[in-house]
């Protein structure tokens, strides 16, 4: 079907709903590598205004990529709740994009909504949207999920404590956790990025994780970034593992790329369940996404990247995740060319996931060759925090010395807190008040000399160096 707008005596054509939707997307760098973005300006509000006028309807009935050759389509399709959509079945995008922004549209509203919309839905209304309207949307959005203790809950933002170490030396590695400790992070997950995946590191990690969570009855999640299927044998020798990670795309030849199936991860969501480690709640899935991996695996079957990141949300929402995060400039600059468009990225990332009912996070980010720095960081944080983000990452000093990029510190987790007056997942804070680390109303205590928790991570590190 094609669909066509006049500006001025110009008449604009686009032969199919993908290069209508590629053209329509905000001007980003993995667009132009790969030949689909809009021309000029013009032409860009052309396919706009051509995409407001687009039957909902429309884009259900016609997928970007055939059904019979991608399963991603065919989850997509096949798990569609056309009760859920009713709602909205005869809406534009244009006129969806109003509903979503409605004072009548409430986060009950949008929770109900969230099985009857496709990605491709997402993806469409999204650009359409200024930033601030997908921030004032997505704030709207409530999603509640639980492992250990509750994230997601409205006025809450978590962190992930992140303590790789360029070696995987568990020294190293556990006095990264103790600092981010007493800065109060680490209530989404401890969750460590391995040098290598050997199996043996990686079973190392857990079972120092599993230690220090029961040690000191912290209420986290910890989790060791492997793949999948090292997860599952690990898990199948009884390797005390919480979650399992995964990166993940929007379409079968992009999964195909990061050595999974669909039914790979389904068997993995399984087989941790079947451990019952949560204490609180069954989401046991930890993924990891990102604007630009289907392109720069050659499986985007000329879908503007965006779109694919949203189609990649539907594959993380069959598997009720407990955390997904998109890696928003971790890719780099040739998806991703500066601050500006690491800022639309994260925030059209973050609009979509929760529209679709998922708990996402962003990673904050950028790699040194990115025309950014961390004045831009902080206006994506601080942009991320108004739209009510689930969590971020904590990173000491913000600069992760084994994946070679730049993130956010455990001091950006207290700026946004301090800024927003953001609470921590409760069970984690009350926690945290215990271990006389924060005040009851969650604000840093200063450190105390010999503090029970940093002297035990000394001692245990002194031990390691001992026994080397």
């Amino acid at each position: 079907m094609t669909h066509s707008q006049d500006i001025g005596s110009t008449r604009y054509v686009f032969a199919s709903l993908k290069e209508l939707l590629a053209k329509a997307s905000p001007p980003r760098a993995g667009d132009r590598l790969a030949g689909i973005a809009a021309a000029t300006a013009e032409e860009n509000v052309a396919a706009k205004l051509a995409l407001s006028d687009v039957p909902l309807k429309s884009i259900l009935a016609q997928p970007l990529i055939p059904y019979e050759n991608d399963d991603v389509t065919r989850l997509i399709l096949d798990r569609h709740d056309a009760r859920a959509f009713a709602p909205v079945s005869h809406m534009t995008v244009g006129e969806f994009r109003e509903h979503l922004l409605s004072h009548a549209t409430t986060a009950d509203t949008l929770a109900a909504l969230a099985p009857g919309i496709t990605p491709e839905m997402a993806a469409a209304v999204s650009k359409l949207m200024r930033n601030q309207d997908l921030i004032l949307a997505a704030r709207k959005c409530s999603v509640v999920t639980r492992f250990r203790n509750t994230l997601g809950l409205p006025g809450t933002m978590a962190v992930r404590l992140q303590p790789n170490h360029p070696t995987d030396d568990l020294a190293g590695i556990m006095a990264v956790i103790a600092d981010g400790l007493m800065y109060g992070c680490g209530d989404a997950v401890i969750g460590i990025n391995p040098a290598t995946d050997q199996p043996a590191r990686i079973e190392a990690m857990l079972r120092m994780l599993d230690d220090i969570i029961l040690r000191y009855e912290i209420p986290t999640q910890a989790c060791v970034l492997c793949h999948v299927t090292t997860a599952l044998d690990l898990m199948a020798k009884a390797v005390p593992a919480d979650l399992v990670f995964q990166s993940i795309g929007g379409t079968e030849a992009t999964n195909r790329s990061f050595g999974i199936t669909l039914d790979m991860l389904g068997a993995a969501n399984e087989a941790a369940r079947a451990l019952r480690r949560g204490t609180m709640g069954r989401n046991v899935m930890y993924f990891e996404t990102g604007q630009g991996s289907a392109l720069s695996a050659g499986a985007h079957h000329g879908v503007d990247q965006q779109t694919c990141e949203a189609r990649a949300y539907a594959v993380a929402r069959a598997f009720e995740p407990l955390l997904v995060n998109t890696v928003v400039g971790f890719i780099g600059p040739e998806y991703l060319y500066d601050g500006k468009e690491i800022l639309r990225a994260a925030l059209e990332d973050h609009f979509c996931g929760k529209l679709l009912g998922l708990p996402m996070g962003v990673d904050v980010c950028y790699t040194n060759h990115a025309e950014a720095d961390q004045d831009d960081m902080d206006i994506v944080l601080t942009a991320l925090a108004a739209a009510g983000v689930t969590y971020v990452m904590g990173v000491p000093g913000a600069d992760d010395v084994m994946l070679g990029y730049q993130s956010t510190s455990f001091h950006d987790a207290l700026f946004v807190r301090e800024a927003f007056g953001l609470r921590r997942a409760p069970e984690f804070e009350a926690w945290l008040a215990r271990m006389a680390i924060t005040d009851d109303a969650g604000r840093l205590l200063p450190p105390a000399p010999g503090h029970r928790l940093v002297a035990s991570v000394q001692a245990a590190a002194r031990e390691r160096e001992a026994a080397s």
